[in-house]
């Protein structure tokens, strides 16, 4: 019968069960084995289970219930869950515990324990002073792989970009990479981002120069809870260009700003005719502007404009930059 202080790491909410779950390892193995196995199990189901909140949050829009507090219990709540519904099974623990059965000494491929496992044992405590100095250089290795793998890093780009050419070369990828689920073309993201700040040359910028990362010009209303800068801006009212103070939001980097664009869009409902057009580009532009995105008349056609420019359809070669072009 499983040690009754195991089931305490079937509790979301308390971690003792953990310091349970060390002393199992060292009595019965196969026992905590198991248990930890379940424990991915139920990490899997609470991936499965946010991936099918992400897909119904269109239809909780606007809804008063809908809050950050409401959020955090439902989350804890589909832990909990996730957790429970595991000791079920879906099958993925028990494989999960034959493959690691033959890496754990002192058990069979089946998880029991061998005959002579104390030996077994005491060999693998001796072994772990070697794979503890081992474990920075594969931590290294698994580093090394994730990085050439990952979408471009912008940890490295300028707060001002020099041209249109390296704006869109070095900014592109990163729209590709925040683009993807949402079916909006990455080089319409870059078209407006280029319309937004002059090519990356006129960005928004805080005391002393500091860099917002700011693409889109999303200004920090009631809902943004992040960093914010204070600058002066143009804008139309009745047809008439005046200039204003407004706070904008700041970002850590240019990934984070091209994220959040999609998520302002994707979250609020006036832009839900907008999005709904993302295939087509240009009908893009145009509900963007019918929704209230932008107070200039002529927005639209400035995106529409950027995005059939030379620089806009120049080909990036390996090297991630594009031929000279002439629309800056």
């Amino acid at each position: 019968m499983q040690d009754p202080r195991l089931q305490q790491s079937r509790i979301y909410t308390d971690f003792g069960g953990l310091n349970a779950l060390k002393a199992e390892a060292r009595s019965d193995r196969k026992a905590a084995l198991e248990e930890v196995a379940k424990q991915f199990e139920g990490l899997f189901l609470t991936e499965i289970m946010k991936s099918m909140r992400k897909a119904n949050e269109v239809f909780s829009e606007g809804n008063l219930l809908n809050s950050q507090q409401s959020k955090f219990y439902q989350d804890m709540f589909d832990n909990q869950l996730s957790l429970t519904l595991s000791d079920q099974g879906l099958g993925l623990s028990d494989t999960l515990v034959r493959q690691l059965s033959r890496q754990i000494p002192g058990m069979s491929a089946e998880g029991e324990r061998r005959a002579g496992h104390k030996a077994d044992i005491a060999a693998y405590d001796r072994s772990l002073p070697s794979l503890s100095r081992q474990l920075p250089e594969r931590l290294a290795e698994v580093k090394a792989v994730a990085a050439s793998s990952a979408p471009a890093s912008d940890t490295a780009l300028p707060s001002r970009f020099e041209s249109p050419q390296q704006f869109v070369s070095q900014l592109l990828p990163l729209a590709e990479s925040a683009a993807a689920d949402s079916g909006i073309d990455p080089r319409l993201m870059v078209a407006q981002a280029a319309l937004e700040t002059g090519w990356g040359r006129h960005m928004i910028e805080g005391e002393q120069g500091a860099p917002s990362f700011n693409l889109f010009g999303i200004k920090a209303d009631g809902r943004w809870q992040g960093d914010s800068v204070n600058i002066a801006t143009s804008e139309y009212r009745d047809g008439v260009r005046m200039s204003e103070r407004a706070q904008f939001r700041a970002y850590p980097d240019y990934q984070a700003s091209f994220h959040d664009y999609v998520d302002f869009l994707k979250s609020n409902p006036r832009y839900r005719e907008v999005l709904a057009s993302a295939e087509d580009p240009a009908q893009f532009a145009d509900q963007l502007q019918a929704a209230g995105y932008a107070t200039d008349p002529h927005y639209a056609n400035k995106i529409r404009r950027i995005m059939a420019g030379e620089t806009m359809n120049q080909p990036v070669g390996a090297s991630g930059q594009s031929s000279p072009g002439a629309d800056g």
